[in-house]
């Protein structure tokens, strides 16, 4: 019966009903008041409905039981910054979201990191936005708050990419105050990049399109994304 309820308390926060999963990790703690991952989930809870205070107090009984938790630590950590009803209110992703694959999706480290203040208001799995600028492409948070840029020649990788059609998602994969790191899926290939893949699954700049030798077989556009190249 426990295992239920933990799924339900784990598909009630992907769903982002806080005010339930509050509700059935009490009822779990009611069975045992020392299960760590009902604990963590319920400080979460508390934080995405704006009770800072009391997701502080439950992430403090965490390590009560587990001294060493690494969640409830980065999450009090990431909290110092926050004042009681400060949030940035999650839009759950699914798990789908996050599968990674070949050529479409990318993990990347931000440069630049913004405000402490805007950060610590994020969670692992918030959607963020691109903003293409004319020289490079920041990340911001749903409302428009500044957190961080992309490297350089991903930046003019996917400028090109967008300004030809594709279009992208990004989410936070993790985040605290010395790095944030997001995922960025392909969520549309226009047919004029049909067989550009938007990332290398290689550890080499981005700025490069195509292998020469290729250059030849995908037509104008791909010459042309090569020619615009900074």
């Amino acid at each position: 019966m426990e295992k239920d309820l933990a799924q339900e308390a784990i598909d009630l926060a992907l769903s982002g009903k806080w005010d339930k999963a509050v509700k059935i990790n009490e009822v779990i703690l009611e069975e045992n008041p020392k299960d760590v991952e009902a604990l963590n989930r319920l400080a979460r809870a508390y934080s995405e409905l704006g009770n800072i205070s009391k997701a502080r107090k439950t992430a403090k009984n965490v390590l009560q039981v587990d001294p060493f938790n690494t969640i409830a630590n980065k999450a009090l950590e990431k909290w110092k910054e926050l004042k009681r009803g400060e949030t940035y209110k999650s839009h759950p992703s699914s798990a789908q979201s996050f599968l990674e694959e070949p050529g479409k999706t990318k993990i990347i480290n931000l440069l630049h990191p913004g405000s402490t203040k805007i950060i610590a208001k994020l969670d692992a799995g918030d959607e963020v936005k691109l903003n293409t600028h004319s020289h490079k492409v920041s990340v911001c948070t749903k409302d428009g708050k500044y957190v961080g840029k992309l490297p350089d020649d991903l930046s003019a990788r996917l400028r090109k990419l967008i300004k030809y059609g594709n279009e992208y998602k990004a989410y936070v994969k993790s985040a605290n105050k010395k790095e944030v790191k997001i995922f960025i899926r392909e969520t549309k290939r226009t047919a004029k990049l049909a067989d550009i893949p938007s990332f290398s699954s290689e550890k080499i700049d981005y700025v490069s399109f195509t292998p020469p030798e290729l250059v030849h077989k995908r037509g104008d556009v791909a010459t042309n994304m090569e020619n615009e190249e900074e």
